[in-house]
């Protein structure tokens, strides 16, 4: 059953239950393999989480782009409805 995590700020669905800490020690080469991201607690907290390569690849091209202060100002004017396009050819 998928639920929203409370760390998550109510964007990010997880679909795994909760694992314990001596549970994902337990299934760590298996956690590995998931597509899903796994969800670490201790003593009810959560402490970690295990994300899928993919996953983390895309978050890291996100944070990227989220620190770069042009890329950030094109994407403010494109939501403005300010963005100007262009043709495929004038990247040749």
């Amino acid at each position: 059953m998928a639920r929203h995590h409370p760390l998550a700020r109510g964007y990010v669905e997880f679909t795994m239950n909760t694992l314990t800490v001596t549970q994902a020690q337990a299934q760590f080469p298996a956690l590995c393999r998931k597509e899903k991201t796994s969800v670490i607690a201790r003593n009810g907290k959560v402490v970690a989480f295990i994300v899928p390569r993919k996953r983390m690849d895309g978050l890291l091209e996100q944070m990227e782009i989220m620190a770069n202060p042009e890329a950030m100002k094109a994407i403010q004017r494109a939501k403005a409805g300010n963005a100007v396009d262009y043709p495929l050819s004038a990247l040749e």
